[in-house]
Formats: structure tokens, C-alpha cells, sequence
């Protein structure tokens, strides 16, 4: 009988002791609202954006809402208005281009490789239909930053990082989310520091840093963002900044600098997961592993392959097969978005061109969670799975 696995590709690890004690702490007290302090006391919230700036190198940080906040801040705080155009991935998740739509901005889509990163030739031949770039680091694959920001240098175009499965992750030992004007990034619970919902902004621009400040919500406490720039950054641009609430408050700041402080730790046993499952799986005759390049530091919190010229039916029925036995992948080639999966022609609201190359690639595109729940024995089950089911359905294709 073929083997099944039975564990979960949901279920996070606990939050850190720490974590909790902390998040016990500011409940005690009821100060929870990231400016309600008492004489003498830094906010939670505080202590996590000096943190997490220091963590990345970063000048200035500001906690927020989620990271789609953060995106659509980083927008906003850039410039970009209304009937404005930006560039970002074709391949994505419904959030990115949702932060351009919500500041009432066009998404400009641009390709993605077979290495499943931006295509950067796609990206200089439209280089000129846009100031700002809205870059997805989409499932923790880091293109060629070099080169993307010469292109984007060269033509004037700010670049805005969504962060959001890459923290922890760097190009040529460069944080993601350095690279550009701003780097934004998520905590929402599947992402790599837990608060259920929360994200984190980074800039080393001060007068983008006290706009974003401002659009949070700060009211005239910006004196109190110790993570940001001097008071006179704020002198007119507290006159002209919308109030557009979305703070972090200091119960999930608590909650997360314990994890913050343990990053590294966690990225290490990600990666270890990535690998055994990647290697379980290598030489599979009709699946392609992405090769990692060396440049890149990666965070394993999910795993990628390409069914190169399989039908949709032939993906269909691997992922059902493979979910009979326990494993779960999402695909994004589906002509229908289901669950949090969806591509670039789902997105009704933006009148988007065929893309036929970018196209092939979504459709043997399959993507699955790797959670640190996961010990090396469950990859290498799962990995054998995945292989067991790519051949049997791949010979009945052949």
C-alpha cells in the first residue's frame, strides 16, 4: 500500500515562550495602542521597528497593519497618484497588485522566467511605461538585483520590494528589501515571523519614511517613531499627509520580536527542509527543480517545480493524487484562482495583455508550503511521494 503522509501544511509552530510572556505582559497593563505609554516606557512597537531596522541595516522602519499596507504606503509615500502606472510581476500574489489598485494606479505586468524570478528583458522593454516598479519576490525568488536596479537606475524608475516571502533573505549577502526606495514586508501567519496579521516597512529615504509614518496614522506623535527620522523631516509634510490608519499596536510587536531575535535560527531549519525535500525529488524524469543561484540566500519556507509541457488535465490529476496521499500543492496555472492562488489573468480590474511566454511557465508552475512542523523524515515522505506521483502520472502522458 502507498505510503501516506498525514501531517499538516497549516499548522505552524508554536509562538516563542517569550513571545507569549510578552503578549502577557501588555495585556496585563492595557496599553496596547502603540502611543500609549507610560513615563519612561518604549513601545513595543518601538523596540520591534529599532530591531528589525538594525536587522536588515536599513535607516528607518515602521511597523503596520499588514503588508499589503505596507505596499500600498510605499506607494503613496513614493509619489504615485491616481491613473499612475507601475510595473510589477506577472506572477504574484492577489496583494501586490491589489496595493497598486487600492492608491487608484494601473498594474503594468511584466514576465516571469523559467527560474520563476522577473524577466528583466521584459522588464527594459517597458521600462518606459512606468516610474515606479512594485517588485514581488514572489515564493522567496530573488532575481538579479544588479542588474535590475542598472535597468531601473538608467530609467528613472523607484523600485519598492514586497518583502513578503523573502525576510530573512539576500542577494550577494544584501537583505531583500535594501535593494530599492522601500522594502516592505509581511507577518502574516504563514510568513516567516508569526502575528497573524502585521508587516514591517524600510526605507533609508527620510522624507518617505515620515509620509509613511504620517499616512499610518501617527497624528501630530510622530516625535515618538524613535525608528524614524529627525522631527524636521515632518515640518510640511505633516500638513499634507492623509491620516489613513493602519498601526501595528504593541501586543503583536511583542509577539514578534522574540522570533525576530530567533530569524536566523528559523531560516536555517527552513533551508534544511527545502533541501531534503529538493533532493528527494531531483532527477525526476518530467519535474524540474529551480536552481537556486549562488548569489542568492534563500529562506525555504515553500517549494517550487515546473511541469514544463504538461496538459492542465495531467496537472490536475498529479495534484489530486498527490492530495489522496497526503500532500498538498497549490497550482497556478488553473484557468480559476482557488484559495490564495490566482494569476495575473484573474485580476479583472486590470485589462492586462496576453502574455504567452509568461503563460507557459505559470501553467507547470505547482508550489507547496514547507512548515517547520515538518521534520526531515516527513520531506523525505513527502518527497518520495511527490516522485511516486510525477512518474505514475507522467507515464500514462508520455
Amino acid at each position: 500500500m502507498s505510503d501516506i503522509f498525514k501531517g499538516s501544511f497549516t499548522q505552524q509552530e508554536p509562538i516563542p515562550e517569550a513571545g507569549i510572556e510578552a503578549a502577557v505582559a501588555v495585556m496585563r497593563h492595557g496599553r496596547l495602542h502603540r502611543y500609549n505609554t507610560v513615563e519612561g516606557e518604549v513601545a513595543e512597537t518601538v523596540l520591534l521597528e529599532q530591531e528589525f531596522a538594525a536587522s536588515v541595516g536599513a535607516k528607518y522602519c515602521l511597523a503596520v497593519a499588514s503588508g499589503g499596507y505596507a505596499m500600498a504606503t510605499a506607494l503613496r509615500a513614493v509619489g504615485v497618484k491616481a491613473g499612475d502606472r507601475v510595473l510589477t510581476n506577472a506572477f504574484t500574489l492577489a496583494p501586490v497588485p491589489g496595493a497598486i489598485a487600492a492608491v487608484g494606479a494601473v498594474p503594468v505586468f511584466v514576465g516571469v522566467t523559467p527560474e520563476l524570478v522577473l524577466d528583466l528583458d521584459d522588464l527594459e522593454a517597458k521600462a518606459d511605461q512606468a516610474d515606479v516598479l512594485l517588485l514581488s519576490h514572489m515564493r522567496g525568488h530573488l532575481c538579479d538585483m544588479e542588474r535590475l536596479m542598472a535597468i531601473c537606475d538608467a530609467h528613472g524608475i523607484k523600485v519598492i520590494e514586497d518583502c513578503a516571502h523573502t525576510m530573512g533573505a539576500a542577494w550577494k549577502g544584501k537583505p531583500s528589501g535594501t535593494w530599492g526606495i522601500v522594502g516592505c514586508y509581511s507577518c502574516q501567519t504563514y510568513k516567516h515571523i508569526n502575528s497573524g496579521e502585521g508587516g514591517l516597512f524600510v526605507t533609508n529615504d527620510a522624507e518617505v519614511a515620515a509620509r509613511a509614518i504620517m499616512y499610518s496614522g501617527s497624528y501630530m506623535l510622530y516625535e515618538r517613531h524613535l525608528a524614524g527620522p529627525p522631527a524636521e523631516t515632518f515640518e510640511t509634510i505633516r500638513y499634507e499627509t492623509p491620516n489613513i490608519s493602519g498601526r501595528m499596536d504593541n501586543l503583536r510587536a511583542a509577539i514578534l520580536r522574540p522570533q525576530l531575535a530567533d530569524l536566523a535560527t528559523q531560516c536555517a531549519r527552513w533551508n534544511e527542509r527545502y533541501f531534503a525535500i529538493e533532493e528527494a525529488v531531483r532527477g525526476t524524469a518530467g519535474l524540474k527543480v529551480i536552481e537556486r543561484p549562488q548569489a542568492e540566500t534563500i529562506v525555504g519556507s515553500s517549494i517550487q517545480f515546473l511541469l514544463e509541457g504538461w496538459s492542465g488535465e495531467a496537472v490536475t490529476d498529479l495534484v489530486a493524487r498527490c492530495a489522496a496521499r497526503g500532500v498538498e500543492f497549490k497550482w497556478f496555472g488553473g484557468a480559476e484562482p482557488v484559495g490564495f492562488t490566482s494569476r495575473y489573468d484573474s485580476w479583472r480590474y486590470v485589462d492586462a495583455p496576453a502574455m504567452p511566454d509568461s503563460d507557459r511557465v505559470l501553467a507547470g508552475i505547482i508550489d507547496m508550503r514547507v512548515p517547520l512542523t515538518f521534520t526531515l523524515e516527513d520531506c523525505a515522505l513527502i518527497g518520495r511521494i511527490i516522485r511516486e506521483e510525477v512518474a505514475r502520472v507522467g507515464s500514462s502522458i508520455g
